[in-house]
């Protein structure tokens, strides 16, 4: 399998930390202005980029001169939704100077999990994406009670490269990337430029390497990349604070650890689909439907269904059933068996005006559709 490019992505997911975002007097920023013009470059050239951002609570904690981290729930929570509104503020402006519009997007790990909010998240993140807009992505803090944890927003990171299928997932941090053992404490530790994700020796490798204000370390940025490789996404792990780095990573400059992803984007999703043994439904398809699926490889519209059984929700598995009777293909369905049931037999451009809204063209798409 030939691995893809950086500067070949067409979606890629950039993690900031708190330690990379913050200096000893507020928000770098320095650092800021440079990740900006540089997602802006990269924006232009027709690549789509998520910004998973730290930093709300840090930013908190400075507005209301609180000098040492709390462990109390309750007053990180506090915190966050102080920071919360200069970091998006901060965002905004340095977006702002590039003609670019950044977008706020608050998730909790409950918006990942329920399929249905996952659906609608993934919808409006690709959509602000395909408008050329920047999705600054953080935690809803205030709300959640489980995520102010370590190394938390490196899993989220993860989750959202999952969401939007991202090819490269890009942690930035104040650390070159991997070593050989823990470079704060061994003068003699090496880089680690390149490994695979699924790699045992990097548990061994990992180190935890917790500061003041971040939540992160190795460990959980292993972790991440380990998350993120079940959909085929690369990661890079690299310092944010070293000038050209991100120009060198979008330029297929080697920088920092390289953990590769052994599963091709597609063939993940692929493989995920058709090893999913529990379906929730059938859609019985007309010839043309059959054979536009088999041999042309073509999304299923509403007008090659015949008719619909079972129950099912928008978001899950069903088996598409050809008109001899037989199992041709499984499928990520976009509409649920009672919607389905109405708009099947119809053209795509009626959807509208029978259920009053239009979630796709297609009742499965062919990236979501898997032949048996």
């Amino acid at each position: 399998m030939k691995k893809l490019k950086f500067s070949e992505s067409k979606k890629i997911v950039i993690k900031v930390g708190t330690s990379t975002i913050t200096n000893n007097v507020g928000f770098d920023k320095e650092f800021l202005i440079k990740l900006s013009s540089e997602v802006t470059r990269w924006i232009d050239s027709g690549v789509g980029v998520v910004i998973v951002s730290s930093g709300a609570i840090f930013a908190g904690l400075k507005r209301l001169e609180v000098i040492t981290k709390p462990s109390a729930l309750s007053e990180l929570q506090a915190a966050a939704a102080v920071g919360q509104m200069d970091l998006a503020q901060v965002y905004k402006d340095v977006f702002m100077q590039n003609n670019k519009i950044a977008a706020q997007v608050l998730l909790t790990h409950d918006d990942l999990s329920d399929r249905k909010r996952y659906l609608n998240a993934r919808s409006t993140i690709n959509n602000l994406i395909g408008r050329g807009v920047v999705p600054i992505i953080n935690e809803n803090d205030t709300v959640s009670t489980d995520e102010i944890r370590f190394g938390d927003n490196d899993n989220l990171a993860a989750m959202v490269a999952n969401l939007i299928e991202a090819d490269y997932l890009l942690l930035l941090t104040d650390q070159e990337g991997l070593f050989s053992d823990d470079p704060t404490i061994d003068q003699n530790a090496s880089l680690i430029e390149k490994a695979f994700t699924d790699d045992k020796k990097l548990d061994l490798l990992a180190k935890k390497t917790a500061s003041t204000y971040g939540t992160g370390g190795m460990v959980t940025k292993i972790e991440a990349a380990r998350r993120a490789s079940l959909s085929g996404t690369h990661t890079i792990i690299a310092n944010g604070k070293i000038n050209e780095t991100l120009f060198k990573i979008f330029n297929d400059k080697s920088v920092g650890t390289f953990l590769e992803s052994r599963l091709e984007k597609k063939l993940a999703k692929k493989k995920w689909l058709a090893d999913n043994l529990r379906t929730c439904g059938r859609l019985i398809l007309d010839k043309g439907a059959s054979i536009a699926i088999l041999e042309k490889g073509k999304s299923l519209l509403p007008v090659g269904v015949l008719e619909v059984e079972g129950k099912f929700e928008r978001g899950e598995v069903v088996v598409c059933i050809d008109h001899m009777g037989m199992e041709i293909a499984k499928g990520l369905v976009n509409y649920s068996s009672d919607e389905s049931k109405k708009i099947c037999g119809i053209s795509s451009n009626e959807i509208e005006s029978v259920l009053g809204f239009v979630n796709e063209v297609n009742i499965i798409h062919r990236d979501n559709l898997v032949v048996l």
